[in-house]
């Protein structure tokens, strides 16, 4: 009778060497248990990135939700949206301080500095004696301006005028309406005894180009029932149009700025609101 193979099942278990039917540990037919067949090392199992970092999530310190940073929040946690942009500051706010220190301060003041140095030349000039200028309540309908900022910029023009023009009999800075409507006028004006008007006039227009406000042609229009000379033209600063006006006479000189107009509309305002900054006797 024949003997039985010794594995009678080749390629599946070694042979018994031990006796219970269990091949001996160190040729077991199943892996090491250091690394078992069919699965990754426990330090980073597969399929799955780094337990610092799962996947399909972003790092624990700024997780998303809902398209917001949760600033801090775990997953699930109150939504904290970002708030509103900060509103940008107004185009008049912009161009405050150009129109105070350049067109006012070196252009109105250094040509004014010149007929008030004059005025000993003209004692005959009675009338010119007696003329004021005034921020009147309301200026051709508007009322001055509430805006803290301009109000600010009203004192400081007020402030400069006087610094520059020492030997002035009044002077006089303020703004009128608002820039939310894009009704705004600026004012400045001084009083004193003015030799030659025509002259000065042209010099506050040629300060006026030499500065960084762009000034298109002043030209020359009728001044209204005040007498004196007058030039109006179209002037940009911080791309913001202004109309404006200068006049000049024997006893003032003053600037008109209107944001946000043409040279054209400014001169209509001019009589009126000249007529309620000038005043005489």
């Amino acid at each position: 009778m024949s003997q039985p193979p010794s594995n009678p099942y080749p390629g599946s278990y070694p042979p018994p060497q031990q006796p219970g039917g269990y091949p001996p540990p160190q040729q077991s037919g199943y892996p090491v248990p250091q690394q078992p067949e069919g699965y990754p090392v426990p330090q980073q199992p597969e399929g799955y990135p780094a337990p610092q970092q799962p996947d399909g999530y972003p790092a624990p310190q700024q997780p998303q939700y809902g398209g917001y940073p949760t600033s801090g929040q775990p997953y699930g946690g109150p939504v904290t949206p970002a708030g509103p942009p900060p509103q940008k500051k107004s185009n008049v706010t912009r161009i405050l301080l150009i129109t105070l220190a350049v067109v006012l301060v070196l252009c109105l003041g250094g040509a004014a500095v010149l007929f008030f140095a004059a005025k000993g030349k003209v004692g005959e000039v009675v009338d010119a004696t007696k003329t004021r200028v005034v921020a009147p309540a309301t200026l051709a309908g508007r009322a001055k301006a509430t805006d803290p900022t301009l109000q600010q910029g009203a004192q400081q023009l007020e402030t400069e005028l006087k610094k520059s023009l020492p030997d002035a009999t009044s002077t006089v800075g303020a703004f009128y309406g608002e820039p939310a409507k894009k009704d705004l006028v600026m004012i400045a004006a001084a009083s004193g005894l003015n030799a030659n008007p025509g002259k000065t006039l042209d010099d506050t227009v040629s300060g006026m180009k030499s500065t960084d406000v762009e000034v298109g042609e002043m030209k020359t229009v009728d001044a209204g029932p005040l007498g004196g000379e007058a030039k109006c033209g179209d002037a940009t600063a911080a791309q913001v149009p202004m109309g404006v006006c200068v006049w000049s006479d024997r006893g003032s000189i003053g600037m008109i700025l209107i944001y946000f107009k043409t040279g054209v509309q400014a001169q209509a305002e001019l009589a009126t609101m000249r007529g309620q900054i000038e005043q005489k006797g």
